[in-house]
C-alpha cells in the first residue's frame, strides 16, 4: 500500500465570472434614514438621527432583513459597516455571492452625509450563508481589491460566527426566516454525551501518523453503525460536531453512532491526499477502519458504514465509496468538487467522477449528495452526477440547498444526511 502512487489533480477550479450578478435592491429602512438626514437642519439634530439608527441596529443585529412589498418570498437583506473619517472604501466578502473577477461589484456604498456604509441584496427568504467585511482606510486600488479582501473580518454588529479553516478569522453567519431548521446544532441540557478523544494512527499508505478525533455514542453497546468523516480537524477541532451527533441519537434521528474524523493537516497536505488520491482511500479503508475496529464498538458492514466530506472531501468520499465499496455502503458527498480530475485526464464534458460511476461497474452504494444554489459549476455537475447514479439504479438523495460554500449550511445538511443514509425507518 505504502508505494500506491499520489495521484494529483488542480488545486483549485479555474476562476470564472459568477454566471448571473446577485440582485441588489434598496433598503426601505436605509431609504426612511435618508429623509431623516435630509429633514434635519442642525449637526445635532442629524447627529440624534445617526445615533438612533446605530442604536437600532445595536439592538436587532446585522444584516436588517426587511420585507419587499409584492414580493413575499424573497427579502431585502442589507449588510452595513459604520466608517470614520478615516473610512476610503469598504468591501463585502459573502460567501458565493461575491464574484472573484468582478470583486468592485461587491464594494459597499456610503449614505451620504453619514458613517453608514451599505449593501443591500434580494435574496430568497431560505437564504443561508457567512459573510465577513473589509474596510479599507489606506485607499487600495480597484486592482488591490485581492490583497483587500484578505484583510476582512467579522461583523461587530452580528454576534454568530463560524470558524473557518485552518483557524483563520473567523466569518459571520446569518439566515432569513424561512431557512431550514437547525433542530440538532445546540448543546442540550440533559442530553447523554458521547465520548470525544483524539489518537495518533499509523499510516504505512501515507508514510506518516495522523491525528484521528473519535466519538463513541453515549448509547453502551457494541457493533454501532461508523461514520468516517473527513476534516476532523474542522469538525470536531473547531464547530464541535459532537453536539449534533448527541442530539441525534438521543432523539432517535439516527442509531448509536461511532465517528472516526482525521485530521486534513494543513492545505498542501489536503490538496495532495484528497481527490482521486488512492493511497488516501487505503488509509481509510484498510488502515483506519481495522484500527478502530480493534479498539472501538464499531461495525464494519458496508451497510452501515458512511463516509462523509464537503468540498474537495466531498470528492474524496465520492471517491472512496467507489474505490472501496466492501468497506463504505454509504456516501454523504456535501458541495463536491466535480471539477477535480487527475493531472493525466484530460477534461471533458462529463466530470471525471461522473464518468468513473456510468462507466464502470455498478457499487453497492447508498448516497447522498448536497449543493448550493449559488456553487455555479458546481450545482450543475452535481445535478449531472445525481442524474447519472440514478439512472444507473443507484439509490440516491440530496437537496440544492439556498447558500453557498459554506459549513453554516454543511452543518444543517450533514446532519439531514446523517437522517437519509442512517435514520430510524432502517432500524425499527
Amino acid at each position: 500500500m505504502a508505494g500506491r502512487p499520489v495521484v494529483t489533480g488542480a488545486d483549485k477550479p479555474p476562476l470564472s465570472p459568477r454566471p448571473v450578478p446577485v440582485e441588489t435592491t434598496e433598503s426601505p429602512r436605509l431609504t426612511r434614514l435618508a429623509r431623516e438626514m435630509a429633514a434635519a437642519r442642525s449637526w445635532n439634530a442629524r447627529s440624534a438621527v445617526l445615533g438612533a439608527f446605530w442604536n437600532e441596529v445595536r439592538t436587532t443585529g446585522t444584516p436588517m432583513t426587511e420585507p419587499i412589498e409584492g414580493d413575499p418570498g424573497h427579502r431585502a437583506v442589507t449588510f452595513l459597516w459604520r466608517g470614520d473619517t478615516e473610512t476610503r472604501q469598504v468591501l463585502l466578502l459573502v460567501n458565493r455571492l461575491l464574484d472573484r473577477c468582478d470583486l468592485a461589484a461587491s464594494l459597499m456604498r456610503r449614505l451620504p452625509g453619514t458613517d453608514v456604509w451599505h449593501l443591500t441584496y434580494r435574496l430568497r427568504a431560505d437564504h443561508r450563508g457567512s459573510y465577513r467585511i473589509a474596510p479599507d482606510t489606506t485607499g487600495f486600488a480597484r486592482s488591490e481589491l485581492e490583497r483587500l479582501a484578505d484583510t476582512a473580518v467579522r461583523d461587530p454588529h452580528n454576534t454568530r460566527t463560524v470558524p473557518t479553516r485552518w483557524h483563520g478569522r473567523p466569518s459571520s453567519a446569518f439566515e432569513l426566516p424561512e431557512a431550514p431548521a437547525r433542530p440538532w446544532e445546540t448543546r442540550r441540557d440533559g442530553v447523554a454525551r458521547g465520548t470525544v478523544r483524539q489518537h495518533r494512527v499509523a499510516s504505512a499508505a501515507l508514510g506518516s501518523e495522523r491525528e484521528v478525533w473519535t466519538y463513541e455514542p453515549p448509547v453502551p453497546g457494541g457493533g454501532t453503525d461508523t461514520l468516517v468523516l473527513l476534516d476532523g480537524d474542522m469538525w470536531f477541532g473547531q464547530i464541535g460536531i459532537e453536539n449534533t451527533l448527541d442530539n441525534l441519537i438521543a432523539d432517535g434521528a439516527i442509531p448509536p453512532l461511532t465517528v472516526l474524523a482525521p485530521h486534513a493537516v494543513d492545505n498542501p497536505t489536503r490538496r495532495t491526499e484528497f481527490g482521486g488520491n488512492p493511497a488516501y482511500i487505503d488509509f481509510l479503508a484498510a488502515e483506519l477502519l481495522p484500527w478502530a475496529a480493534e479498539r472501538l464498538p464499531v461495525a464494519l458492514d458496508p451497510a452501515r458504514t458512511v463516509v462523509a466530506g464537503q468540498s474537495l472531501g466531498g470528492l474524496t468520499a465520492l471517491y472512496a465509496g467507489y474505490s472501496a465499496p466492501y468497506r463504505f455502503g454509504k456516501v454523504l458527498a456535501q458541495s463536491s468538487s466535480l471539477w477535480w480530475r487527475p493531472t493525466d485526464e484530460h477534461a471533458g464534458t462529463t466530470t471525471w467522477m461522473t464518468r468513473r460511476f456510468t462507466e464502470g461497474a455498478p457499487r453497492e452504494l447508498r448516497l447522498h449528495l448536497d449543493v448550493g444554489l449559488h456553487e455555479w459549476g458546481m450545482l450543475e455537475q452535481t445535478r449531472e452526477l445525481r442524474a447519472a447514479l440514478r439512472a444507473r439504479g443507484y439509490d440516491v438523495s440530496g437537496s440544492d440547498f439556498n447558500g453557498g460554500h459554506d459549513y453554516v449550511c454543511w452543518s444543517v445538511g450533514l446532519a439531514e444526511g446523517l437522517v437519509s443514509l442512517l435514520g430510524s425507518q432502517e432500524h425499527a
